[in-house]
């Protein structure tokens, strides 16, 4: 099966040499389409291919014509734009020599197939690539490579966060408040009387997101593709990260400044304490007194990556957890051995945080992202 990047580089390829403008910003969408949709026809990942990469009517006719060279299906007259499938068992021209690795096309005289038969669509294993198989791998198992590799789909996961009213308002024909300045403005207009009254409505914007991440030994696996995932989505959330072990370490200034390839080095050189002893009471007595108070988590979505292991006094990390509970608009916990159908919050560290959580959530693999991203944006909710 061919590399879900190498598909869409190969094809890309095609289209450029045919002159089609084909950027990489291009590219990214039709492999998060891919991802996404997961085609299982040509005429699906028609769709997929003409929605992301073509901009103009005009690139349609030689796109179509660079798609059936290499996946051998698409649209082969005008008829064929109006719904029906088009002939999936073209042969490969010798005018276009680039081809996809590892996607077959039926053969025209193949077994079982009548000439004079309704050409039919080819199936297309495009979502078997590799990073499908490592989207149900726990975190634990992967290698540094093949964490790296799970970033192509993280960049493309948002993590919103729900909205709240703002100070400022915006114009609304049925908004609940008046507008008063701008009425009496509107007025001078019909001699001082107030004819039609200008209303309003709070804008939204959404909530802070802040996250505490444990980067303790036991957490050390789960904590590189954490930190993965927020500097693949910090940018658009504006999110803070910190991470605690021994000590509380503000990581948001350097996953702001460090590049894909060396922000978890950087972060491990600024978290000293990476893959040590676990204080989580002391280092959320110290969020709380320093950046906490300060309205940082006033009103904000707080995540918390932990296991829950902990060697301070349980009832220290209770106290701390209910003074963040009536702070955060939200606090959501996600532990990685939560997993397991047998796991049970004996642990002493998670049973005194269990009452202030909103929700817990795994996080251990790539397909339980998904439940972390809805439960950051989720309403908030009270489970325990």
């Amino acid at each position: 099966m061919p590399d879900l990047p190498e598909l869409v580089a190969s094809f890309t390829a095609a289209l450029r040499d045919a002159g089609i403008d084909v950027g990489p910003d291009r590219g990214r969408g039709f492999a998060r389409a891919l991802t996404l949709l997961a085609p299982t026809t040509t005429r699906e990942l028609r769709y997929c291919a003409l929605a992301t990469l073509v901009s103009s009517r005009e690139q349609i006719e030689p796109f179509d014509a660079v798609f059936r060279a290499v996946f051998g299906g698409g649209p082969a007259d005008h008829g064929a734009r109006r719904g029906q499938a088009g002939d999936p068992a073209r042969p490969l021209p010798d005018a276009v020599p680039a081809r996809v690795p590892g996607i077959r096309r039926p053969s025209a005289d193949g077994p079982g197939r009548d000439p004079g038969a309704r050409p039919r669509e080819a199936a297309v294993p495009v979502a078997a690539s590799p990073l499908d198989r490592l989207a149900n791998r726990d975190f634990a198992d992967l290698s540094a490579e093949e964490l790296a590799r799970l970033s192509e789909v993280m960049r493309t996961m948002v993590l919103r966060t729900p909205a709240r009213p703002s100070r400022r308002h915006r114009s609304a024909r049925h908004g609940t408040r008046v507008d008063v300045r701008r009425t009496l403005s509107g007025s001078r207009r019909t001699g001082g009387q107030p004819l039609r009254l200008r209303r309003f409505v709070p804008r939204t914007r959404p909530r802070d997101l802040v996250v505490l991440c444990d980067i303790s030994g036991s957490m050390e696996p789960y904590a590189r593709a954490m930190l993965q995932l927020l500097f693949c989505a910090a940018r658009a959330t504006h999110a803070e990260v910190f991470t605690f072990a021994t000590r509380l370490t503000r990581l948001t200034p350097v996953l702001r400044r460090s590049g894909p390839y060396d922000a978890l080095a950087r972060a491990g050189r600024a978290a000293p304490d990476w893959s040590g002893g676990t204080r989580i009471g002391e280092c959320l007595a110290e969020f709380n007194e320093r950046f906490g108070r300060r309205g940082m988590a006033h009103g904000a979505v707080v995540a918390i990556v932990s296991d829950g292991w902990d060697t301070g006094r349980p009832a220290d990390l209770a106290t701390h957890m209910a003074r963040l509970s009536r702070v955060a608009h939200r606090v959501v916990w996600v532990n990685p051995r939560s997993a397991s159908p047998r796991y049970r919050p004996l642990v002493a560290g998670m049973a005194a945080a269990l009452p202030y959580c909103d929700t817990v959530v795994s996080g251990h693999d790539l397909a339980a992202l998904d439940d972390f991203a809805a439960a950051l944006s989720a309403p908030r909710h009270r489970r325990w």
